[in-house]
């Protein structure tokens, strides 16, 4: 190996910090790794150089007896020899042995796999969210090969260990003092191979079926809120637990209904002889129909509130409000009798004091226009 100045070979001062000599290590290793420079001598000579520099530069012990002494201090450690911290590049493992296959383990890959979640977009009616509903799904999914009961083997067959990595599912060989270790080829990391696939999921164990669920919509539930079914997912592998099935839901609008929370918001037209003298009429709420009773002289757009008859908590915490908007019906077609009432208040009402009323700030003490600036900002 070359003898250039560790410091030199890592990029870094001699006052470098242990961050700073790391992250120098971890660029040079990825830059140079003979995964990457497959049939390139120079880089397998500049990714070892590395690895021997920062044996020594990213070891304490090791640092202070090669500032010191230089490399007659720590003849050996570069090459693995007694002085090398064996835990040095463990912290590596994240960007080395996941993505490169770096290091001393190497156990088998094929153990029980965990099933794939799985999303199903559901849509409902406004009402069965209001009262909640369970209604069936069919969703595709994977499932064990039942012939031969999810093993990938041919019935009456078995799987057999890999001759070629004895069933570890890696190859293991020595690099330098660095042990490198990928998956086994024949055996695809598994440990095992299959001699009789099964014909009728090909070996995989796995086959893809539609399957019929029952969904339970809770009352109140909002459009976007999603259900996990635990166990309803794609059945894992190798023996693994099934995942879980989402089922996200989508609320169809109501025509006459808007929810803000767990309140709901409708609005009425009114006849203006009600909204002037008062009275009482029924309206059609989600559940039941409900009286709804107007103060004379109500506004146009007052709301009438009535609480516990919105929507039903999804947790079951109650109801919220049903807030009703009053707003004044003005009629298209009026009888002659009708005009002919409207034209006597229409007399007591002149359009001239009215305008005066808008002018002069009905009361608030601002004009009409500063306060539509007020409500528009």
């Amino acid at each position: 190996m070359s003898q250039r100045d560790y410091y030199q070979v890592l990029g870094v001062s001699r006052t470098a910090s242990e961050s700073e000599v790391k992250s120098a290590y971890r660029k040079l290793a990825l830059q140079y790794h003979p995964d990457r420079n497959q049939g390139n001598p120079e880089a397998e000579e500049k990714f070892k150089e590395a690895a021997e520099a920062y044996s020594v530069i990213g070891d304490a012990d090791n640092r202070a007896r090669y500032d010191q002494f230089g490399h007659a201090g720590v003849s050996g450690a570069g090459q693995g020899g007694p002085g090398i911290n064996p835990d040095i590049f463990g912290d590596f493992s994240d960007i080395l042995g996941d993505f490169f296959g770096f290091g001393g383990g190497g156990g088998r890959r094929g153990g029980p796999v965990r099933g794939s979640d799985l999303r199903f977009d559901l849509e409902i009616a406004f009402d069965e969210s209001f009262r909640g509903v369970e209604t069936p799904i069919q969703i595709p999914r994977e499932e064990a090969c039942e012939p031969c009961g999810g093993s990938g083997a041919a019935p009456g067959s078995s799987r057999e260990t890999c001759p070629q990595c004895g069933g570890r599912g890696q190859l293991r060989y020595q690099q330098g003092f660095l042990v490198v270790s990928r998956p086994c080829g024949q055996c695809r990391g598994t440990g095992q191979i299959i001699p009789k696939p099964c014909t009728s999921c090909r070996g995989t164990g796995r086959q893809m079926r539609d399957r019929k669920v029952t969904v339970r919509i809770p009352a109140g539930i909002a459009d976007g809120q999603r259900l996990r079914l635990h166990g309803e997912g794609e059945h894992g592998a190798q023996g693994g637990p099934p995942g879980d099935l989402y089922v996200v839901v989508h609320v169809r609008q109501h025509t006459h209904f808007v929810r803000e929370g767990d309140d709901l918001y409708m609005e009425v037209r009114v006849p203006y002889p009600i909204m002037a003298l008062g009275g009482t009429f029924k309206v059609d709420s989600p559940d039941a129909s409900i009286d709804v009773s107007v103060s004379g002289g109500s506004a146009n757009g007052t709301l009438v509130s009535f609480k516990g008859k919105g929507m039903p908590n999804v947790s079951g915490r109650g109801a919220g409000a049903l807030h009703v908007r009053l707003v004044v019906d003005v009629p298209q077609t009026l009888s002659k009798d009708q005009k002919k009432l409207i034209e006597q208040l229409k007399k007591t009402m002149p359009v001239e004091t009215l305008m005066a009323r808008d002018v002069e700030g009905d009361g608030d003490g601002k004009p009409f226009f500063e306060r539509v600036k007020d409500l528009f900002g």
